[in-house]
């Protein structure tokens, strides 16, 4: 029987109106009267679950930052991987130059530049104005999506964060120019103690190359006692991927890239429709009384 479940957060856990369906809510709840230790894994920050967390009543492990850090269900920190303070610079100093949005994850805050949100702005303008079958409407969603986010501080630039007593866990960068993500993926290949994931359409992240949901998951499967054959994750983005491949059997959601869809056991419901719900019922049988 499985005995943990790792679930990924944003179209995975999270509906289309970034909640978690009641339906999804109480599965967890019965996942964990049945003795299954629920983790969540996302890319967001520890603190910022605790925020979406809030008025659910939910404790649960928390694997955030891609894997940069884990946290226990009382919300202390058990584990952390930092980039390296010189790779950092070399990425932001980059980005900044290139009139990016980015966010930099840390242990106390999301640091983002004052100017980030204007960037974005004309971006937008640009993008629907240069082709019209896009929908504004879906870019401004992805903006307002990102932005939802709780913890930010603003930098007028990243210059700011150096000499900081800061953990750099993640960097976030964000376009809606789909060669300019191409460029700055292209860039960045070089970088040797620097893994790059992507978790949505618009954006690429930068992680210790050590960090990552997969070996988080390892390294906590480990210290709480579960054989990684006893765990199960399900994921609907390229950030997923690394976890979906450790444990014992994974799932895809509906609403997956067909990348994702393909390496793994079983694909369940999309996450609005409760697709994370249908998993755990899928696993954990419910016994009449």
């Amino acid at each position: 029987m499985v005995k943990l479940i790792a679930v990924d957060l944003d179209g995975t856990l999270l509906n289309e109106e970034n909640r978690i369906s009641q339906r999804n809510l109480e599965a967890i709840k019965f996942a964990q009267s049945n003795g299954v230790e629920v983790v969540i894994a996302t890319g967001r920050a520890h603190f910022d679950v605790q925020e979406i967390f809030k008025d659910t009543g939910l404790k649960t492990w928390i694997i955030a930052a891609n894997g940069a850090t884990i946290h226990q269900p009382n919300g202390e920190l058990v584990h952390s991987k930092a980039i390296n303070l010189e790779d950092a610079i070399t990425i932001l100093s980059w980005l900044e130059n290139e009139n990016f949005y980015y966010e930099v994850f840390t242990n106390h805050s999301i640091f983002t530049p004052q100017n980030g949100r204007e960037l974005l702005a004309i971006e937008m303008d640009r993008v629907s104005s240069a082709n019209p079958d896009i929908s504004i409407e879906q870019l401004k969603y992805a903006a307002e999506k990102q932005y939802s986010q709780t913890g930010f501080s603003y930098i007028k630039s990243y210059s700011d964060l150096v000499g900081k007593e800061i953990e750099l866990y993640n960097i976030l960068a964000f376009s809606f120019h789909e060669e300019k993500l191409k460029k700055g993926r292209r860039h960045f290949e070089h970088l040797e103690d620097v893994t790059i994931v992507s978790s949505a359409k618009h954006n690429f992240e930068f992680e210790h190359k050590n960090a990552s949901k997969g070996n988080a998951l390892e390294i906590l499967a480990n210290k709480i006692g579960i054989p990684l054959t006893d765990t199960a994750a399900v994921g609907d983005s390229f950030n997923d991927l690394s976890m979906q491949q450790v444990v014992g059997k994974s799932f895809a959601m509906g609403n997956a890239h067909e990348a994702i869809k393909d390496i793994c056991d079983e694909v369940t419901l999309s996450n609005d429709k409760d697709g994370v719900a249908h998993l755990i019922y899928s696993l954990i049988p419910v016994t009449a009384d």
